[in-house]
């Protein structure tokens, strides 16, 4: 199967080297071309405590929708495919969508060529209906890529040495992405990798439950991010990169870790991920969410709770998860976060078992309505 942006993985290399600019990487324009008209990289403003868009004091809310990039004539996708234009326009104005901006995504299944068309249709579609997206340059667990979970050499060296699918390095996919996209209106930040950590795998396996931690883990995250970060901020310096930490006791970021790791000064928007349930209950003592809010007016950067997880379905009926959910935003908000993502948008919920799907009907739709500012 034939598509007009496959093209051979060389020749994705070469026009990075020779800093060809991304519309001529894709061997043709993508379908909304007037977005490159102009800088856009300084839409979103980072200040002490939250964000401002286009000048304007900005509360996001919104979605996780991971799987946008879906194409089942394209590539293995990650979850179901997304009608884009039904999601976007579906959305409230200034809402915000973290997805998956993987390389997996530009890999035709067919035949292995690299074809951004599944991934310019995310932005293309996001741009038509004017919303904002937060892309996730790279997963730790490996899912919805290789499988392989990132360990700590990942962080030290891997990321520049081992290649994956497409056959691109994380360095070389990174710097690809960004200057492909960079020029979109669209785009709010980059978050280089969802959920990082610097553990090792065992003799029993690599589950969060048998990992473990050697000393230095918070240098090693902090060399990343300096040189990954740095390497991001050159190809495009006007924009925030936002730090994807769980906030847990994660390897590298459990306690004081977590604000060494923060300085980086190309991190400019911390995270936490909230799947537990009242405000005192995130995350163990000095690792939970009022220790995180401490620590980001400690080093001077604003936090987001970019996954907030509630299961529904079989468990707990939709509407009452809707209308705790609304009560979780309206405490961390108070309690001095800077917005609030919901785990996870898809188009078909499972709704006879206990999951965080959150599908096109679901009521969780009209809490972000009322609570993005």
């Amino acid at each position: 199967m034939g598509h007009p942006r496959a093209i051979a993985l060389m020749s994705v290399i070469v026009a990075v080297t020779v800093g060809i600019t991304a519309c001529g990487i894709g061997g043709g324009e993508s379908r909304i071309t007037s977005s490159v008209t102009k800088d856009f990289s300084d839409r979103v403003a980072v200040t002490d405590t939250g964000l401002r868009l286009d000048n304007h004091d900005w509360w996001p809310t919104g979605f996780n929708a991971y799987q946008l990039g879906t194409d089942w004539s394209v590539n293995r996708g990650c979850g179901a495919e997304v009608d884009l234009d039904a999601y976007f326009g579906k959305l409230p104005p200034h809402a915000l969508t973290r997805f998956n901006l993987f390389s997996m995504f530009v890999v035709d299944k067919n035949n292995g060529l690299i074809d951004f068309e599944p991934l310019d249709a995310v932005f293309d579609a996001a741009t038509r209906h004017r919303q904002m997206v937060l892309p996730v340059l790279t997963g730790s667990t490996g899912e919805c890529e290789d499988g392989r979970f990132k360990e700590r050499s990942w962080y030290e060296d891997g990321w520049r040495t081992e290649r994956t699918l497409g056959g691109m390095t994380f360095a070389e996919w990174l710097t690809t992405a960004v200057n492909r996209w960079k020029e979109r209106p669209t785009i709010a930040g980059w978050e280089i990798v969802g959920e990082p950590e610097a553990s090792v795998c065992t003799a029993r396996g690599c589950d969060w439950q048998v990992r473990a931690c050697p000393p230095g883990g918070a240098q090693v995250l902090r060399t990343f991010f300096d040189d990954a970060g740095g390497m991001l901020h050159g190809i495009d310096p006007g924009r925030p990169i936002f730090a994807g930490f769980v906030g847990g006791d994660q390897c590298g970021l459990e306690g004081d870790d977590y604000a060494d790791v923060a300085r980086s000064e190309h991190l400019d928007v911390l995270d936490f991920h909230d799947y537990g349930g009242n405000l005192s209950d995130y995350g163990p003592a000095g690792s939970d969410l009022p220790t995180r809010i401490r620590q980001a007016r400690e080093v001077g950067k604003p936090i987001m709770v970019n996954e907030i997880g509630v299961d529904a379905g079989s468990c707990l009926d939709v509407t009452t998860r809707a209308d705790g959910l609304r009560i979780k935003i309206g405490q961390q908000r108070d309690a001095g976060t800077a917005g609030a993502l919901l785990w996870a948008y898809v188009p078909d919920p499972r709704t006879t078992e206990c999951t965080y799907d959150i599908g096109p009907t679901d009521p969780a739709w009209q809490v972000v309505v009322d609570t993005v500012t």
